[in-house]
């Protein structure tokens, strides 16, 4: 879906709790038709970003647009056109899982066969007819990603989709990704599982300390860091390479810290291609003999952007305390805010109003 506007953007954002600054000043800016992974320690302010998009909570300044529309002012049109999976999604307990998918087809107006998605997302015949309140996590999380999928949105919101998921899952979910990305959707999703963000997205953003540190693809990050891939190649004629392939090698532009020495030419090569550069060079040279890439992962770019931190004793103020309450937008563009039930039993409504609002979420 070819767009004129960015399908998020922001600028300035900014959010307080406190004496907290969960967001600040930030900008963001992610196009129409690419996949963007949301990357960020705990306490980074993933989820206060995330919220702040889907006007969970209001910002103290700054701007913030999906698809070109306010996300206040025009929240009653955004949430027809997108498709959401927030961190602390609620279920109903009461309800079966095919009757989620129903009421979100209902208030979207949209024309999907329930069945058809909930295939999709893995929910079998049997599961999608029992009541939310039985599903696993990995289960609630399925159907959260089928409610999102209503109505061919333009824009997927996902906050850390694979939370609960088994291999199987976060298998599925990606090629889930890949396909609407394919149809023309544009995918944002946050995630500390960084080899899930590696496999799908087009480009990555960083967050720390409620700054967005660093936005590029994955090897742009690679080579701002100077961290491309690491190639060893094992060759008969040292002497020989060292001769007549490491100079013209030196001297390639993505090829840095090349060497020879016991018998093994050694460089970090900065984009994909510099590898059968390099491995072309040194056979036209000698004869090689055994060839070793060691790719740098996003972990250790992960780390260098955020000083290693793991977060382990920061919070995400959006994502603190046991229950979820989080402003809703209704079916009339008012906003309500409502206590997320867990799916354990210890919550539950019959009000239709509030189930048909929260699935809309």
């Amino acid at each position: 879906m070819p767009s004129d506007h960015p399908a998020i953007r922001t600028q300035r954002l900014t959010k307080q709790y406190g004496d907290v600054t969960a967001v600040d000043e930030l900008d963001l800016r992610v196009e129409s038709g690419e996949i963007f992974g949301f990357l960020g320690p705990n306490g980074a302010g993933k989820s206060t970003t995330i919220n702040l998009l889907l006007d969970f909570v209001a910002p103290d300044s700054g701007e913030a647009t999906m698809l070109g529309l306010d996300v206040a002012d025009d929240r009653e049109q955004l949430h027809h056109r997108i498709g959401v999976v927030p961190e602390d999604y609620g279920l109903y307990d009461r309800l079966s899982g095919r009757r989620h998918v129903e009421l979100a087809i209902e208030l979207k107006d949209a024309a999907d066969d329930p069945d058809e998605l909930l295939d999709r997302v893995g929910l079998d015949s049997e599961d999608r007819e029992r009541a939310a309140g039985e599903y696993s996590t990995g289960m609630g999380q399925r159907l959260a990603l089928a409610v999102a999928l209503v109505g061919s949105p333009e824009l997927l919101v996902l906050d850390e989709p694979t939370s609960g998921l088994d291999p199987n899952g976060a298998r599925e979910l990606r090629q889930i990704i890949r396909a609407e990305n394919e149809r023309g959707a544009t995918v944002f999703f946050s995630s500390h599982i960084l080899e899930q963000v590696e496999a799908v997205a087009d480009r990555i953003g960083i967050m720390n300390a409620g700054e967005l540190v660093a936005v590029d693809t994955i090897e742009g990050l690679r080579r701002e860091l100077d961290a491309g891939a690491r190639v060893e190649l094992d060759v008969e004629e040292p002497a020989v390479a060292q001769r007549d392939a490491l100079e013209d090698l030196a001297a390639a532009d993505p090829i840095t810290n090349v060497a020879c020495e016991d018998g093994t030419v050694r460089a970090t090569c900065l984009e994909s291609t510099a590898k059968l550069t390099m491995i072309d060079e040194v056979r036209r040279a000698t004869t090689v003999t055994d060839v070793r890439i060691d790719e740098s992962s996003l972990e250790e770019m992960f780390a260098s952007y955020t000083d290693g931190a793991d977060g382990a004793s920061a919070v995400d103020p959006a994502t603190n305390g046991s229950t979820s309450t989080s402003a809703t937008p209704s079916t009339n563009g008012s906003t309500s805010t409502n206590a997320t039930p867990s799916t354990n039993g210890s919550s539950q409504t019959s009000d239709t109003e509030t189930v048909a609002a929260e699935v809309d979420r």
